[in-house]
């Protein structure tokens, strides 16, 4: 994707950077080889964002271009607003008291250039903010009353950097638009690029470090050009044409908060928004697949009114389980009476509602994966080894997890399929894992997972390379149905 710095006068630009191109704002607007570029990153250096002013009118036909501005037109809308700023100071106060405290004047300017500030203290604000407000030069005012409140941020004119500050900013910029970042020479041809957000130190990955070696090898062979991000890369969001989540996600988490981010600003995400808040919540699920008549074990959503008649309505053994636990985490086995209530009073300290389900034995449980609406993989989980479930935390490390069996599709049972594709449809159209106990003839939905595990050798050891071209694939399909969307409505 062609990266260009947009300034009112490319003179205004006095730094040596070889893998962006200068254009002036003039230029940007009005000739036409700009205006037939399908994509490109456009970087709105101009010395005013003001309402119809040439900065104003070059990130917002940037948009209706369909390139990706920074900063975009809502961005510069947030930096007016007062009540936005208000609510970011609030957001942000612990960090801003902490990194404004050895401070002894009453206000304080911070200059953030491409996320950075020239002093190291202020890194994680500066970072912060960017993060917010993602313009590559502002100046944030703080005030000193009782304590520092975020008075007002604005963009800063390139040409109006002081000179003390300009080789600091070289160097910020040189890392900004370093190569690793914004190109891959890997792969010149590729037409879109693909964020894939992952956790290094997570202990249970939804992918090994081999499965996501073949997600990017898979990209690559469709067109596009995949990179890891982490935690720390939230305003490099917007870069992207798509985000793959592949670390385990909840509500309130970063997770959501880059699959949000990455909806509203029009990219393609798996896993997105509303099938994270669906699937991480097992009182959605239950409440949802009871209602569309799905089989689920004998339920009881519980709150403090009801806690004492878990035991009559589904009996004993029972399942209790919080709300967004995962991986086998946060649910508990009860064999006696004795002690339900305390494990349910524990459970119920973070959730004024919690899951019962009657406990149903199996050597295994079935994982249909699914995407686009369609079976993808299928795998049988067996009980780690002495314990009723597929994980078993407490164990040793080599016993923590069951055996498995990977299945094609069409020696699946029919009715697990069917049942697996009617609880995924349900979600939504995106990536999905659906857990089902089969009891002799009937079946059972345990859950429906956002974000299955693809681990190599494992999930696909049936389809090999095929699992992650065909995921691949979809996201390319995704990506161009949105861009054909939107050249529609333009």
């Amino acid at each position: 994707m062609k990266s260009l710095v947009v300034v009112n006068n490319p003179k205004d630009w006095n730094f040596n950077l070889d893998t962006i191109e200068v254009v002036s704002a003039k230029s940007y607007l009005t000739d036409s080889k700009f205006l037939e570029l399908k994509t490109a990153r456009i970087f709105n250096l101009c010395r005013s964002y003001k309402y119809q002013a040439t900065g104003y009118y070059v990130s917002l036909l940037a948009e209706a271009r369909g390139h990706k501005a920074f900063p975009n037109i809502a961005t510069i809308q947030d930096l007016k607003s007062l009540s936005i700023i208000r609510i970011i100071s609030e957001d942000l106060d612990e960090l801003i008291q902490k990194s404004l405290s050895k401070l002894k004047s009453e206000d304080f300017y911070l200059s953030i250039y491409f996320g950075q500030n020239v002093s190291k203290q202020y890194e994680k604000l500066s970072t912060q903010l960017y993060n917010l407000f993602k313009s590559p030069l502002m100046r944030a005012h703080f005030v000193y009353k009782e304590k520092w409140i975020l008075q007002n941020i604005f963009p800063v004119p390139v040409n109006e950097i002081p000179e003390n500050h300009l080789p600091f900013v070289e160097e910020f910029a040189k890392i900004y638009f370093s190569k690793k970042r914004i190109y891959s020479a890997k792969i010149p041809m590729a037409m879109y690029d693909l964020g894939i957000l992952i956790n290094p130190d997570e202990k249970a990955p939804p992918s090994d470090k081999k499965a996501l070696k073949h997600f990017m090898e898979a990209a690559e062979e469709v067109g596009i050009r995949a990179e890891f991000i982490t935690k720390d890369d939230f305003s490099r969001v917007p870069e992207f044409d798509a985000l793959f989540i592949r670390e385990t996600t909840a509500v309130n988490h970063y997770t959501y908060r880059f699959s949000r981010r990455a909806f509203t600003e029009g990219l393609v995400v798996i896993d997105d928004p509303r099938s994270i808040l669906k699937c991480t919540n097992k009182v959605y699920l239950a409440e949802i697949l009871t209602k569309a008549k799905i089989p689920i074990p004998k339920t009881v959503i519980v709150h403090k009114d009801n806690k004492d008649s878990v035991i009559g309505e589904i009996g004993l053994p029972c399942v209790l389980k919080k709300p967004d636990s995962s991986f086998s985490q946060g649910v508990v086995k009860v064999s006696e009476a004795g002690k339900l209530k305390s494990e349910i009073d524990n459970l119920m300290e973070t959730s004024d509602l919690i899951i019962a389900q009657a406990y149903m034995y199996s050597e295994f449980d079935w994982r249909i994966g699914v995407l686009d609406k369609q079976p993808l993989f299928a795998c049988k989980y067996f009980m780690a080894k002495g314990h009723w479930q597929i994980y078993n935390w407490e164990n040793k490390k080599n016993d923590q997890t069951g055996k498995y069996e990977t299945v094609p599709i069409y020696n699946v049972p029919k009715n697990v399929v069917k049942t697996a594709l009617k609880a995924a449809n349900l979600i939504g159209d995106g990536l999905y894992g659906v857990d089902i106990k089969q009891i002799g003839n009937e079946v059972y939905v345990i859950e429906v997972n956002d974000n299955p595990s693809i681990d190599a050798g494992v999930e696909d050891e049936v389809m090999g390379e095929h699992l992650y071209l065909t995921i691949m694939k979809s996201f390319k399909e995704r990506i161009e149905i949105l861009r054909n969307v939107k050249e529609l409505h333009l």
